[in-house]
C-alpha cells in the first residue's frame, strides 16, 4: 500500500498524540459528580425554578410531554432553536444528549443518534417520511430546512414500533407551519429572519406569512441561504474545497379549520447546490479482485474524460444540484365517531432528483418518486387502557443513472400496522405496543426480489416515585428489513471513497433493547440520565474488506453486534439570573464475541454550560471536550480529541405588536482543528473553524 496523503498523515499523528490520561467515560462521570456536589451545596442559594409548561412530543401518538415519555426525548423550539439552527439538520441537532452528526462538508449532514444514523434513524416532516435520498449516502442532503422549522423533536433509541424498522435507532421529527392548524387571531401572522456569518460566509433569510378568515387559512413561506467554503485552522489549505452550499425553498399551504379539527395541503419546491469535498480521481479505476482492491496501473488523469475545470467555487470539486417537489397532506379531527377520541392523517408525495456534476457534465443522476401515508386513531379508554391503533404504507421508485450508478433501479413497497396502549395506576404508567411490517424490494437487472416481514414488540413503565422525580424502564424487540442499497449495491461510490458490494441474501436484523432513564423535572436542580444496551442479531453493516490509501472496498454483511451507552444532563438554577449545567454522552458499538468494533461510532463527549438571563438579555457559553476515538473498526483510523467553545448572546423586545430578537453566536471560538469520527470523510474534511454569526428575527 502507498503512504497516506498529507492530510491523512497529519490526521494520524494527531490521533496518536491525543487521548492520554483518564478514559472518556471517567472524565464524564467525574465532571457530573463534581457538578452534582456543587449544585447540592448551592441549592439553598436560589429559589426553586419556575415550573415550565409541559412540552408535548407530537412524534409520540399518545401526546405525552417530555417528562412523561418512557423513551428519552429532546425538543428544540422557540429561542433555543433560533439560536442553535445550523445549515443542515445534523448540524442543528449536534450537541443534544446522545446526538451527533455525520458531517459531509457544508451541504449535507445527517443526525447520528446513539451511534446510529440512516437507514436506522428516520427523519420525518411532521410524522411523514421525506422520501429523499439521504438514507443512501451521507453526501445526500436531508430535504428539510431548519430555518423554517418551528420545532424539532428527537426520540432517542428504538422507535420501530411507531415508525417502522427505519427508526430502530431513533426518530427526528421536524415540525413546521406550512399547513396552518389555526386561523390567526388578527387575521394575519408573520415572521422573518436574516443572518450572516464570518467563517462560513453564510448569508441567509427566511419569511413566512399566515393569513385567514372564518374557517380558511393560507400559508406562504420561503428561504434562501448561501455559504462559501468554510475556513479550517491548521490545515493544508485555509479553506475546505467543496464545503460551500446554496439552498432556496418556497411553500404554499392552505387549510380548512373547524373547532374539532382541520385538513390541509401544502406544496414545497426546494433547490439546492453544494460541493462534495474529498473527491479523488485517483480511485475511479479501483475495482475488486475477490476480497481485495486493485487500484494500480490505471491512468486517472485527463484521459478519463475529466478536464477538472469546475469553476472557481469549491476549488474545482464536483457538486450536487438537487431539486425536490413535495406535496403534504395533514388532517386531524376530534370525536369523529363513537369510541374514537381523535384521528390523525399524514401523507406525502415526493418527486426528488439530484445530479452529481463534474466538469460541467452530469456524472450521475439519482431520482426517487414515492409516497407515504399514515393514519392513526386514538380510542377512548377501554377497561382503563388508552391507546392508538394505526397503519402506514409507502412506495418508493428509486433509480441511479450515469457513471457512478452503483445501484440498480428498484421499487420498494412497505406496509405496517401498529398498536400502542397505556394504563395508569397510582404513580405508575405502563405501556405495551406491537407492530407488524411487510416489505418488498423489486430490483431491475435480474437480481432476486426481496420480500420480508418484521415484528416489533415493546413494554415500558414510568414510576413517579417522589415529587419531581421519575424513573422509566423500556424493554423492546425491534426488527429492521434490509434496504435496496444493502441488498443490491455494486460499484464505485467516489463521494464516500468506497467500492460498495451488496448482498441479496440479507435477512432481517433483530434488536433486543433495554433503556433506563432517571429524571428530576422541576425545582432548582433538574436532570435526566439514561443508560441503554442493545443486542442486535444479524446486524447489517458495511464491512471493510480492503483499503488502498483513503479508498475502501466494503461489503454489506450481517453479524451479531451490541451497543452500550450512557447520556445525561444536570442543570442547577443558582440565582434567578444564572444557571449552569454539565452534560455528556458515550456509546460503544462492537461486534459480539470480541470480533472487533463497528465503524464511525462517535467519540465520547462531556462539557459544561452556563446561562444568564436578565430582563430582555440572555447569554450562554458552552465548553465541550470531544475525546479521542480509539475503539475503531478494521481499516479505520483513530481520531484525536478536541475542545470546543461556543457562545451566544441575545436581546429580545417588542415594538408595538411586533416582537424582535437580535442574537450573536460564536462557534469553535478557540479555532481548533477538529475531526468528526462519525463522518465518512473525517480525515479529509475537518469541521469548520471559528465563525461568528449575527441574526435578527421578527414576529408579528
Amino acid at each position: 500500500m502507498q503512504g497516506k496523503k498529507e492530510g491523512s498523515r497529519r490526521f494520524a499523528r494527531r490521533a496518536g498524540a491525543a487521548g492520554k490520561g483518564l478514559r472518556p467515560l471517567a472524565w464524564a462521570l467525574l465532571a457530573a459528580s463534581g457538578a452534582t456536589a456543587q449544585a447540592q451545596q448551592a441549592a439553598g442559594q436560589a429559589d426553586a425554578a419556575a415550573t415550565l409548561a409541559p412540552v408535548t412530543v407530537s412524534a409520540n401518538p399518545l401526546g405525552l410531554d417530555l417528562n412523561s415519555t418512557t423513551q428519552p426525548a429532546s425538543v428544540l423550539e422557540g429561542d433555543a432553536l433560533v439560536e442553535k439552527r445550523g445549515g443542515t439538520l445534523g448540524d442543528t441537532l449536534d450537541g443534544l444528549p446522545g446526538v451527533h452528526s455525520d458531517t459531509f462538508g457544508g451541504g449535507a449532514s445527517r443526525p447520528v443518534i446513539r451511534g446510529q444514523t440512516a437507514p436506522r434513524v428516520k427523519a420525518l416532516s411532521d410524522g411523514s417520511e421525506l422520501m429523499d435520498a439521504s438514507a443512501i449516502s451521507p453526501d445526500h442532503a436531508v430535504t428539510t430546512e431548519p430555518l423554517l422549522a418551528e420545532r424539532i423533536e428527537v426520540l432517542r433509541g428504538p422507535a420501530a414500533l411507531l415508525y417502522g424498522g427505519g427508526a430502530i435507532g431513533g426518530v427526528v421529527n421536524v415540525i413546521d407551519k406550512k399547513i396552518p392548524t389555526e386561523v390567526p387571531e388578527k387575521g394575519i401572522a408573520a415572521e422573518a429572519e436574516i443572518r450572516g456569518a464570518t467563517g462560513t460566509k453564510e448569508r441567509a433569510g427566511a419569511i413566512g406569512i399566515t393569513a385567514g378568515e372564518g374557517n380558511f387559512a393560507v400559508r406562504v413561506e420561503g428561504m434562501k441561504r448561501r455559504s462559501g467554503d468554510y475556513r479550517v485552522p491548521d490545515w493544508s489549505s485555509s479553506k475546505l474545497d467543496g464545503s460551500y452550499s446554496e439552498s432556496t425553498q418556497g411553500t404554499v399551504g392552505m387549510s380548512w379549520i373547524t373547532p374539532r379539527g382541520y385538513i390541509g395541503l401544502a406544496f414545497t419546491h426546494l433547490e439546492s447546490k453544494y460541493g462534495l469535498p474529498g473527491h479523488n480521481h485517483e480511485y475511479e479505476g479501483c475495482h475488486p479482485h475477490g476480497t481485495h482492491l486493485h487500484c494500480g496501473g490505471h491512468d486517472h488523469g485527463d484521459e478519463d474524460g475529466h478536464d477538472h475545470d469546475h469553476g472557481a467555487e469549491g476549488g474545482g470539486v464536483p457538486y450536487v444540484k438537487l431539486r425536490s417537489n413535495r406535496t403534504d397532506l395533514r388532517a386531524e379531527y376530534l370525536d369523529p365517531f363513537a369510541g374514537i377520541e381523535k384521528i390523525r392523517l399524514r401523507g406525502g408525495l415526493t418527486d426528488y432528483q439530484h445530479q452529481e456534476i463534474e466538469g460541467g457534465e452530469v456524472g450521475t443522476t439519482f431520482k426517487n418518486r414515492g409516497y407515504d401515508l399514515r393514519l392513526e386513531a386514538q380510542h377512548k379508554p377501554v377497561a382503563g387502557w388508552r391507546g392508538v391503533v394505526g397503519m402506514q404504507t409507502s412506495y418508493s421508485d428509486f433509480r441511479a443513472d450515469g457513471e457512478e450508478a452503483f445501484l440498480p433501479r428498484s421499487k420498494t413497497r412497505a406496509n405496517g400496522i401498529f398498536l400502542l396502549e397505556e394504563y395508569k395506576l397510582a404513580d405508575w404508567r405502563f405501556e405495551l405496543g406491537a407492530r407488524q411490517d411487510w416489505q418488498t424490494v423489486s430490483p431491475q437487472g435480474g437480481a432476486p426480489r426481496s420480500s420480508l416481514s418484521g415484528t416489533s414488540l415493546s413494554a415500558a413503565a414510568i414510576w413517579n416515585f417522589a415529587p419531581e422525580y421519575s424513573a422509566a424502564l423500556s424493554l423492546s424487540r425491534s426488527q429492521r428489513l434490509p434496504t435496496a442499497q444493502e441488498l443490491y449495491a455494486k460499484g464505485v461510490h467516489l463521494a464516500t471513497n468506497t467500492y460498495e458490494i451488496g448482498n441479496a441474501g440479507l435477512g432481517r436484523e433483530t434488536s433486543h433493547n433495554i433503556d433506563l432513564t432517571l429524571r428530576k423535572h422541576s425545582g432548582a436542580t433538574t436532570f435526566s440520565a439514561s443508560v441503554f444496551h442493545n443486542r442486535v442479531k444479524n446486524y447489517i453493516y458495511a464491512n471493510t474488506l480492503d483499503r488502498y490509501e483513503d479508498f475502501r472496498l466494503i461489503e454489506y454483511t450481517q453479524r451479531d453486534a451490541e451497543f452500550t451507552g450512557v447520556e445525561g444532563e444536570l442543570r442547577h438554577q443558582f440565582t434567578p439570573v444564572f444557571s449552569a449545567a454539565v452534560f455528556g454522552d458515550y456509546v460503544r458499538g462492537k461486534l459480539t464475541g470480541g470480533d472487533g468494533n463497528l465503524p464511525r461510532i462517535p467519540a465520547a463527549r462531556a462539557g459544561l454550560r452556563g446561562n444568564f438571563k436578565w430582563q430582555q438579555w440572555s447569554a450562554g457559553v458552552e465548553y465541550a471536550r470531544v475525546f479521542s476515538q480509539k475503539d475503531i473498526a478494521a481499516y479505520e483510523n483513530s481520531t484525536p480529541g478536541y475542545n470546543l467553545v461556543n457562545a451566544v448572546v441575545a436581546y429580545r423586545g417588542n415594538y408595538g405588536s411586533t416582537g424582535y430578537e437580535v442574537y450573536l453566536r460564536g462557534t469553535n471560538l478557540l479555532n481548533r482543528l477538529a475531526y468528526n469520527h462519525a463522518s465518512f470523510i473525517s480525515s479529509v474534511a475537518p469541521l469548520p473553524g471559528r465563525s461568528v454569526l449575527l441574526g435578527m428575527r421578527l414576529t408579528y
